[in-house]
């Protein structure tokens, strides 16, 4: 059962199903209310035609014998006068509730004494032969020729002129009101449970057909969780709706994750390339001088050790960009960075005006330093560093005026371990990690790193960031 309901499909058909009951049940209940209301109201109507026809022929002198509502055709009627005394009755009537009068049979009416002072106690001062326009409903049960039933009763006051003040009593049946009322409950007990039914069926049917699709989703992600293969994609339904975008929007996650562990694996196997050259160089001096002490290479094996620590650091920072280290908000200007890293540079010149900016400052001057140290790799004499202020962003360029960046390859430089010159010796270049770390520092602190070609001739790599 906890499995059962723990599915969407069921929680849905469950959902919907009370949804509708709760309204279908709303809705019953309004319907009987007012079909009962409704019939309750056409009862009061013909007790109250029945009622004023007989206060009519009483205000018009008609003896009680005479009048022809006392039949029982149209059901109960009783006459009381202003001391509750039943003077009028109609034929057959064996018990009757709901009236001021639980009498059947007649009593001698008193004579009218003349004095009107009391004889409107119980309710508005009539003019002999009127008839009151107020009618006061009430409900009972009446037995008349051996047959009980309920009624809707209507009294209706009358002035005579001989026989003083009266109350005439009329009923309508209420068997038709019962009927119809039970009529329509006993369509709503067997109908709503099969509607409620029908109702269940739809709504597992459709959310079956409509969550198809995502059970093939995660059959496929499991398919792919248990191969490893994160070039497989789960399947887009031909829908448009959430579902086909939640199967784009993880077909992108896979792509992303896809190129993410490619990227990681080339990343560690470059690495381990990259090290390999160093450690090994270092190692073979080691070895000599141990053997050979008067052939040790000094020099040399600073340099790798020196080569080595750089790279251990550029890894290092690569790593923590990568985790999603988050820069500081300190305020840093970019000018003085400029300057502060170009001096002792031969060749270099700085043209800087002041620029504000939120960030790292060691992670920003490793940028500059960067793009410097390329710039001069492949400069021929003169390497122009320039900061300027474009609207709200901050412009820092590099130029050198060597053989430039080809266009097609403009992109390609700043991935990692990328190195243009494939003949150039690895002592005498770096391990291609530079411009990847200059453009990922730039795009954690939401700028960006752009190669262009520059004034004289070579490459202009710039450097954007938003204004502090």
């Amino acid at each position: 059962m906890r499995r059962l309901f723990g599915s969407v499909r069921a929680r849905a058909t469950l959902g919907a199903t009370l949804v509708v009951a709760v309204a279908l049940v709303a809705a019953g209940a309004a319907v009987l209310l007012s079909l009962r209301s409704n019939l309750i109201g056409e009862a009061g109507t013909q007790a109250e035609r029945s009622a004023r026809a007989v206060a009519a022929e009483l205000a018009a002198g008609t003896p009680y014998d005479k009048l022809s509502g006392l039949d029982g055709d149209d059901g109960p009627v009783q006459v009381v006068d202003e001391d509750k005394r039943l003077v009028a009755v109609s034929e057959d009537l064996e018990r009757i509730s709901g009236t001021d009068s639980g009498q059947v049979k007649p009593q001698p009416a008193a004579s009218p004494t003349g004095d009107d002072d009391d004889s409107d106690d119980a309710g508005e001062a009539l003019e002999p032969g009127e008839i009151s326009g107020e009618t006061v409903f009430s409900n009972g049960s009446a037995t008349i020729d051996g047959e009980a039933e309920d009624y809707r009763f209507a009294a209706v006051e009358v002035e005579t002129h001989d026989r003083g003040h009266l109350t005439v009593y009329a009923g309508s049946p209420l068997a038709a009101e019962h009927g119809a009322v039970r009529t329509a409950l006993t369509v709503m007990l067997i109908g709503f449970p099969l509607l409620l039914a029908v109702v269940a069926a739809v709504t597992w049917l459709v959310t079956r057909r409509a969550l198809r699709p995502v059970e093939g989703i995660r059959r496929e992600m499991a398919a792919i969780t248990h191969s490893e293969d994160l070039a497989r994609r789960v399947p887009e339904p031909d829908t448009h709706d959430e579902i086909a975008r939640l199967a784009s929007t993880t077909n992108e996650t896979l792509a992303a994750l896809e190129t993410s562990v490619e990227r990681q694996r080339r990343f560690v196997a470059d690495a381990s390339h990259e090290l390999r050259s160093p450690i090994a160089s270092l190692r073979t001096q080691l070895e000599v001088a141990a053997a050979h002490p008067e052939l040790l290479d000094l020099d040399g094996a600073v340099e790798d050790t020196v080569r080595l620590q750089r790279l251990a650091a550029d890894l290092l920072l690569l790593a923590r960009l990568d985790a999603g280290e988050r820069p500081s908000d300190a305020k840093i200007d970019l000018a003085g960075i400029a300057r502060e890293e170009a001096e002792g540079r031969t060749g270099v010149t700085v043209d800087a005006e002041p620029a504000e900016v939120a960030g790292s400052r060691g992670q920003l001057g490793r940028v500059l330093a960067n793009l410097l140290d390329n710039a001069q790799r492949h400069a021929r004499s003169a390497v122009t560093v320039s900061v300027r202020r474009e609207g709200d962003r901050a412009v820092v360029g590099v130029a050198d005026d060597g053989d430039g960046v080809p266009e097609d390859d403009r992109e390609r430089i700043f991935e990692r371990f990328v190195r243009l010159d494939a003949a150039r010796s690895r002592d005498d270049g770096g391990a291609g990690l530079g411009l990847a770390i200059a453009r990922d520092v730039a795009v954690r602190h939401g700028g960006a790193l752009t190669a262009g070609r520059g004034p004289a001739g070579g490459a202009l790599f710039e450097l954007r960031l938003p204004l502090a």
